[in-house]
């Protein structure tokens, strides 16, 4: 009998982790819903990439509007690709972009930005990758929708696409999709 069990336990641990595993893989981990949903804006003042451009505070973040927040870095494939869409979102006067450079030289952010074009209203150099953190970003591209009074209602991770712009993110800048605010402890 002890020899039976000691061949049935690791097939019946085996089984169970092969399931949770398999259940895993399904799950979507970009549909993970931040803990900074509906919750305040960490406060911050990063300077900018360059003296040309404006730096970013949490302040510009509580001015009345919704704007859309993209954290990005030159060093990025994944924000090259996305890229595109934040350019054609800026040619709207209605949607105010803003963008917070995630452990960038600065020097290859301006580069990156004239090569590719500059959607952002202002840019605030984060080196040390402290503000990203407060915001809870995991890596490179992510992209929150906060709400005129500083309040995170949506966070995406990963590549933006036009669907989910069109799904989530839009709805969110026109007011038709909010989560209430609660007090950040």
């Amino acid at each position: 009998m002890k020899q039976n069990l000691i061949f049935i336990i690791p097939i019946i641990l085996f089984s169970l982790l092969s399931i949770f595993l398999g259940i895993g893989l399904f799950l979507k981990p970009k549909e993970i819903p931040s803990a900074l949903i509906g919750k305040t804006i960490p406060l911050f003042n990063l300077p900018p990439v360059s003296e040309k451009l404006n730096g970013l505070k949490d302040k510009d973040l509580r001015l009345g509007k919704p704007v859309l927040v993209n954290v990005f870095a030159s060093w990025c494939g994944p924000c090259r690709i996305e890229h595109p869409l934040f350019m054609e979102l800026s040619r709207n006067p209605e949607i105010i972009i803003y963008a917070i450079n995630h452990k960038d030289n600065p020097s290859n952010a301006i580069r990156w930005l004239d090569l590719y074009g500059n959607p952002y209203k202002k840019i605030g150099s984060d080196l040390d990758g402290r503000v990203s953190i407060d915001f809870g970003v995991y890596g490179v591209p992510e992209t929150f929708v906060i709400d005129g009074k500083g309040c995170v209602q949506y966070k995406h991770i990963s590549v933006l696409t036009k669907e989910i712009l069109d799904r989530e993110i839009v709805p969110r800048l026109k007011g038709k999709k909010h989560v209430k605010c609660k007090l950040k402890q």
